[in-house]
């Protein structure tokens, strides 16, 4: 069954890359020379915007929970794509690149965002310049 999940191409990520582009950004995807491979790489405004599944990352929100079958498969799979994600930002910090991390309940569960206000603070985060940042569901 979790072979089935897509890791490219999300409904999350749809959603940020569409309402982006209408707004008139232009970016790369999934650039294979950045680490960690950023969902959006917008090399004019020197950022990158990954799209984090609650689940594959290890949220703390109502989105994630601890699976109760093969249970330490799972606690090192998650704990692996944690030290990853920790060690892909500090690399794309340190090369002077902004980062963003939104995660999947901010955009969907009982904790979303309105999409077009989110979008606006993805837009908002892009045109100021400032550092990386956070978008987590409301609580």
């Amino acid at each position: 069954m979790m072979s089935g999940i897509r890791g490219k191409d999300t409904k999350p990520e749809l959603l940020i890359r569409r309402g982006l582009h209408a707004l008139g950004f232009r970016y790369r995807l999934h650039d294979k020379r950045l680490p960690g491979k950023p969902d959006l790489v917008f090399s004019m405004h020197r950022a990158v915007i990954f799209v984090h599944g609650c689940f594959w990352h290890g949220h703390d929100c109502h989105l994630f929970k601890w699976p109760s079958t093969r249970e330490d498969f799972w606690r090192e799979k998650i704990t692996a794509n944690r030290k990853n994600d920790a060690k892909h930002l500090a690399a794309l910090r340190a090369r002077g690149w902004r980062v963003l991390v939104v995660w999947e309940c901010a955009l969907k569960g009982r904790t979303r965002h309105n999409p077009e206000k989110l979008i606006s603070s993805v837009a908002k985060w892009l045109n100021t310049g400032k550092g990386a940042r956070e978008i987590r569901g409301m609580n």
